[in-house]
């Protein structure tokens, strides 16, 4: 069990705040919370790399039963498991900012590593698609 504290929520509302922070994780690439969210949302995430490193039809639907965004798990198949690919585990860091003002909670910034390679893939990326619609935007003109 990769949680040491409930969070102060019952199972289902614990489970739902955490599918989302990997979902916002692996999509944005960093993510500020408390300490202790962070530690437990880290296994979670990097089982879901993991699973894109695997790249099989059942580890994709596993994956989409937890992200809950599709284009996220296409993300993490696409771009982050190639990445990731000679890594064998510590995709995320984990970095204090200090207390929170207003209730004094431990705040930090869990981050995935190799930054900048993620961001030059998702430019490749981005550009790609951009340059499929304009080719498929060509062909539907010609008809």
């Amino acid at each position: 069990m990769p949680l040491k504290t409930k969070l102060g929520k019952p199972t289902d509302q614990r489970m739902a705040m955490l599918r989302q922070q990997v979902t916002d994780l692996l999509t944005y690439g960093k993510l500020e919370t408390t300490i202790d969210r962070a530690k437990a949302v880290r296994p979670l995430a990097e089982k879901m790399i993991t699973l894109g490193k695997k790249n099989t039809l059942a580890s994709y639907r596993q994956a989409l039963s937890f992200i809950t965004k599709e284009d996220t798990a296409n993300r993490v198949f696409k771009i982050l498991a190639p990445i990731y690919a000679n890594r064998n585990g510590g995709y995320t860091r984990i970095m204090r900012l200090g207390t929170r003002r207003g209730d004094a909670a431990e705040m930090a910034i869990i981050a995935l590593v190799d930054e900048d390679k993620i961001a030059e893939a998702d430019d490749a990326a981005k550009k790609a698609a951009e340059e499929a619609a304009k080719a498929a935007k060509r062909t539907k003109k010609a008809e």
